[in-house]
């Protein structure tokens, strides 16, 4: 089976399953979408994915995968070795509820069609920075308690999960917008920690194919 992920260097979102796939051990071609020049919203990628977002994960036979969760629960099922969610289903809920704060309460109001409605609406870039800042400190405040609780050298045990799928890309994000990350202490120790696996590494924005040296 060959998969092929449509892929944006630094946008968090397909950041997130490019983890889940390394992670898991999947190979996947990479197929390189410029969301600044709008690759996105081209004809030809309406038809791979009618939202225009990323990502996209086309696992063959017709067949593609969107929104990132998703497509991590997806793995998760398809592939259960490394596991990504714990055992029991109190510490899975507790595993989602972290994902969600990222994926449905930090990243939708702040991505990149987010700021450019703002600054269609008049938001100078600075207006634009303190909204971006804003959404990720309450995220983080909310993520925090929670990383110290169940943490154990990763945001939820001993292990990597969709957490971390989620929060690892989310404080790339956050170093981007030059959001001081002092006052989320566990936070940044799982940071610390994902710099020197593998996976994480292989992930990371600036390995990318598509990468623009900044």
């Amino acid at each position: 089976m060959s998969f092929t992920l449509y892929s944006a260097w630094r946008a968090t979102a397909p950041y997130r399953v490019r983890l889940g796939l390394k992670l898991k051990g999947v190979d996947y071609a990479y197929s390189a979408l410029d969301l600044i020049k709008g690759d996105q919203r081209a004809p030809e990628y309406e038809a791979v994915n009618r939202q225009k977002l990323t990502p996209a994960l086309d696992i063959g036979g017709g067949r593609v995968l969107t929104q990132s969760l998703s497509i991590l629960e997806w793995l998760e099922e398809t592939h259960p070795e490394p596991a990504l969610l714990p055992q029991g289903a109190l510490a899975r809920q507790a595993v989602r509820a972290m994902a969600l704060i990222v994926a449905c309460d930090i990243h939708p109001l702040n991505n990149t069609r987010v700021g450019r409605k703002l600054h269609h609406m008049g938001i100078d870039q600075a207006g634009i920075l303190e909204w971006t800042q804003g959404w990720i400190r309450d995220g983080f405040d909310a993520l925090e308690p929670m990383v110290a609780k169940y943490g154990a050298g990763w945001a939820f045990g001993e292990t990597p999960t969709i957490a971390d799928c989620c929060l690892i890309p989310q404080v790339y994000s956050a170093n981007r917008y030059q959001l001081d990350l002092s006052p989320w202490p566990a936070i940044r120790a799982v940071d610390e920690r994902a710099k020197d696996h593998p996976a994480f590494q292989a992930a990371h924005p600036n390995n990318q194919p598509d990468a623009v040296p900044l």
